[in-house]
């Protein structure tokens, strides 16, 4: 239906006959002369209709608007002087048409497509119009290029695509699993998977050696701008490896992305840094790296202070410490509000952060007052304060603290710009996460990863003897401008160390053999020594389009409330497909409605 796409033709095709086929991203009438720019997926021609040289073809081009589609017909032409268009490669020619055929006719559209939009409900109502806009499409081809570029570094490097069913068992990966009802075994479900990450461990015993595969993961959970329901991973394993090789694999596949997406070289080798180290400088396990306002400890300064408050948390093991947001003491009110909220969310149990400032020479806060000159001194002197900063503190357990601290840190950036024209990739390495972690409410331990997580070989002795709050583990996440980009670890190959990682977790031997008998059956078989990772391709690709939120580089995304609004899922189903698969809605049972309204009224324990 063509001989070109409509960014191919330049100077070099002029005098030939072509077919161009598209959609009309816009006509104009220069005194009857009809200009019509054809736009396919590759680019834009400009087509010219001439009433005294084809007059039938210039009526009918006279009915064309926006987003019909067309075929053209006619002689590749040089525009005229003063009409070129530098800013499109084939702005040098245009086509005199000689045949017009209007394939099909657009009706009125629902929003502009050569403007944004701030109605993001009525974008993903009409997602299929909202793709054909040049930037949600170039999107898409960013995402398609580093997707090919990922396989072909993969493949080059030994690795096996191999895919792994949808369908599985419920997994505990920390998020609740979607449940499918399986109609031939009544009463009995599927759960869609969080991970492929006991069937790549299984391909390990298996003997594939080098596994990865684009992954689609489920995750029943909250929305946010980085986060959808379903989404895809780059998920690799490899066996007989250690984490040195693992994280040399993967800053090759990255810097192979990178080149193809933005055509730009990475460091080859990425920064280091541990997961106490990130948390005590940055209070995140994910730092930001391009700005500065590390989070300095505050304990010597105020080592025999008798202001009340640090005195009594310094006593009691606690920590003061400090951020300087340089530069950012004329914050507005609601911007102080901000943080406040930002603060309080991340577990200040005040309602205001403390805070010093200097403005013309003065230091304004209600905290100043309480402390000793000699403080006065050593806390400019160490916070670096100088005319135009404010200063924010933190007072408490360390880990509260500074993630407290590392919240406020990241929301003043956004305030500030700090990043806005940053163009910097700055990757980053965290590595020797805590193996395991104590809920505050239960006492129970969790993985703060997954339950296969290899303990770190140094700490063996730690967790034989229960020492679990210091284990470390064998786990690394690699890390871009604040973004976690993907996570993995070197995982558990032998079946008693496996069960015993289960039995910390509070999983007995029964419930063992229920969830995980498959594995801990393989692992008595000659499981290798075996590690990995799972790279987020959706978060990837959000970053090499500069984008701000996945939904932007996904083709169907879902809202903030997990809704398809172009094809209206999540649907209601009839009472007869739900006795098919021997489900029963219940949902809006009066008796079930009633007691959750009477448990959602009733006083919290505590």
């Amino acid at each position: 239906m063509r001989t070109h796409h409509c960014s191919e033709l330049r100077e070099s095709h002029i005098g030939e006959t072509v077919t161009l086929i598209g959609w009309v991203k816009s006509a104009r009438d220069h005194g009857g002369v009809i200009f019509i720019d054809l736009r396919d997926r590759e680019g834009i021609t400009q087509c010219v209709f001439h009433p005294e040289e084809n007059p039938e073809v210039a009526k009918l081009s006279h009915t064309l608007r926006d987003e019909d589609v067309v075929q053209v017909t006619g002689k590749v032409s040089k525009r005229l002087e003063g009409t070129l268009n530098d800013k499109i490669p084939t702005g040098a020619i245009e086509i005199s048409a000689t045949v017009l055929n209007i394939v099909n006719k657009a009706d009125v559209l629902p929003f502009q497509l050569d403007k944004e939009l701030s109605n993001e409900d009525l974008r993903m109502k009409y997602r299929f119009l909202d793709l054909r806009r040049e930037r949600v499409s170039r999107n898409i081809r960013q995402r398609a290029v580093i997707t090919s570029a990922a396989r072909r570094y993969l493949d080059e490097t030994g690795f096996y695509e191999v895919e792994t069913p949808i369908l599985s068992n419920p997994t505990p990966e920390g998020a609740r699993d979607f449940l499918v009802p399986s109609r031939l075994n009544p009463g009995r479900f599927y759960a869609l998977p969080q991970a492929p990450q006991q069937y790549k461990q299984l391909m390990m015993v298996a003997g594939i050696e080098k596994y990865y595969q684009i992954a689609r993961c489920f995750r029943d959970e909250d929305l946010r701008a980085d986060r959808q329901p379903e989404f895809t991973q780059i998920d690799l394993e490899a066996s007989f490896v250690d984490q040195e090789d693992i994280i040399s694999t993967v800053e090759g596949l990255l810097g192979r992305m990178f080149s193809a997406g933005l055509g730009i070289e990475i460091p080859a080798k990425f920064e280091r840094m541990t997961h106490a180290d990130a948390m005590d400088i940055y209070g995140s396990d994910k730092p930001d790296t391009r700005y500065d306002m590390k989070i300095t400890d505050l304990g010597d300064t105020f080592a025999d202070t008798e202001f009340k408050i640090f005195r009594g948390i310094l006593d009691k093991g606690g920590v003061v410490r400090a951020i300087n947001a340089k530069g950012f003491a004329k914050l507005t009110t609601g911007q102080m509000n901000k943080l406040n909220e930002t603060a309080i969310q991340a577990g200040l149990p005040v309602k205001t952060l403390a805070f010093i400032k200097c403005e013309n020479g003065e230091f304004k806060s209600p905290l100043w007052k309480f402390f000793t000159e000699q403080e006065k001194d050593a806390l400019v002197s160490q916070m670096h304060i100088e005319e135009g900063d404010i200063v924010f503190f933190g007072a408490g357990d360390r880990e509260t603290v500074s993630t407290i601290l590392g919240r406020v840190r990241v929301e003043c950036a956004g305030m500030m710009e700090l990043t806005k024209d940053n163009k910097d990739f700055n990757f980053l390495w965290v590595v020797d996460f805590p193996l395991l972690a104590q809920d505050e409410e239960t006492g129970e331990w969790c993985a703060v990863h997954h339950p296969f997580t290899r303990p770190h070989a140094d700490d063996m002795d730690k967790l034989e003897a229960g020492d679990y709050a210091n284990v470390r583990a064998q786990a690394y996440d690699v890390v871009l401008n604040g973004y976690e980009l993907g996570g993995g670890s070197i995982r558990i190959h032998e079946k008693d160390l496996q069960a015993k990682m289960f039995e910390v977790l509070g999983v007995g031997p029964e419930e063992q053999q229920v969830k995980f008998g498959h594995l801990l059956d393989a692992f008595r078989f000659g499981a290798p020594p075996h590690g990995g990772l799972a790279l987020g391709l959706d978060r990837i690709a959000m970053l090499v389009c500069g984008e701000d939120s996945i939904r932007e580089v996904i083709a169907f995304p879902k809202n903030n409330k997990g809704a398809d609004l172009m094809a209206q899922s999540p649907c209601e189903i009839g009472p007869k497909e739900l006795r098919e698969v021997y489900v029963a809605s219940t949902w809006k049972d009066p008796k079930l409605a009633k007691e959750k309204a009477s448990a959602e009224q009733a006083p919290s324990e505590g």
